[in-house]
């Protein structure tokens, strides 16, 4: 989950590595990858996409976003018509629509490792502010900042928003959002992991000090490995794109992987390979050229 704000553009061309085995499977970010700043699909990405799908690559949306933010894309998606939001937390249907999506995989967050996680985080970096993000459901504490455009269902502390009997009870807890007014993001990303250790997963995807919480196990890498061994798809025939730690691991397990332009420098390391900024069309511009060798 991303703000509108940018990382530092590039206008670097792609570096492509030479294929080896043809892919299968395509899995892009949404966000500062597969979206201009503006949050739109341009029509050269929207006919790389058709291309890929056509040549019969199946194609991936992997976000941090929950699925009711998947309008965006949901007018785009071929085939199966999944994708894989909340880090990994879900697998989602997009066919019927937006407010029509259907959720095929849960991978939750157990209330008892997100009450861990919120104590260790306010012990170790006071001032933190929480949301929980359910299946359908958004709380957040009072002082949780206004930062994702929408109107939580509930607010109280997230230790009452996270109890057995809380507000949102009845549906799985796919994340816990960590805000913090004043640490730099990457100082704030180490501190957290070293403080909940293995309880839960810890990553970002904004430029502002807002952390997301899921499941031990649980990543966009995780998932997106399910869902292709249900395929019979080798990591080695996926091709990913991303551009914030949150896509690390799904950039060092695919084949082939690529850092978009305006990335952060962790995805830059993780990726075998590097393609113009998310403004410039830098997933259509890898698909087209991949197509090209075909």
């Amino acid at each position: 989950m991303r703000e509108n704000e940018r990382v530092t553009q590039t206008t670097r061309q792609p570096e492509t590595p030479a294929a080896g085995i043809p892919p299968r499977l395509i899995a892009t970010d949404l966000d500062g990858t597969l979206l201009r700043d503006d949050k739109s699909v341009s029509p050269r990405t929207v006919a790389a996409l058709a291309a890929a799908e056509e040549a019969g690559i199946e194609v991936f949306f992997v976000t941090g976003r929950p699925a009711r933010w998947m309008d965006v894309v949901s007018d785009h998606v071929h085939g199966h018509g999944l994708a894989i939001c909340g880090n990994g937390a879900a697998v989602v249907d997009l066919h019927g629509g937006p407010g029509a999506h259907r959720f095929v995989k849960v991978r939750d967050l157990a209330r008892e490792n997100a009450l861990d996680a919120v104590r260790l985080l306010r012990e170790a970096a006071p001032g933190t502010v929480y949301a929980v993000e359910q299946t359908y459901g958004f709380y957040q504490e009072p002082d949780y900042p206004k930062l994702h455009m929408e109107i939580p269902d509930n607010l109280a502390p997230a230790e009452d928003l996270l109890a057995d009997d809380g507000p949102g009870a009845a549906e799985p807890v796919l994340k816990i959002l960590a805000y913090h007014p004043s640490i730099d993001p990457d100082t704030f990303l180490t501190l957290s992991r070293l403080a909940i250790g293995d309880r839960a997963n810890v990553t970002r995807s904004s430029p502002s000090a807002l952390l997301e919480i899921s499941g031990p196990d649980v990543s966009k890498a995780s998932t997106l490995a399910l869902c292709c061994a249900e395929r019979g798809i080798s990591h080695e025939q996926v091709v990913a794109f991303g551009d914030m730690p949150n896509d690390v691991e799904m950039l060092t397990w695919a084949g082939q992987s690529y850092a978009m332009g305006n990335a952060h420098p962790d995805v830059i390391a993780a990726a075998s390979g590097r393609t113009v900024a998310n403004n410039d069309d830098g997933v259509a511009v890898v698909i087209e050229r991949m197509l090209e060798r075909l």
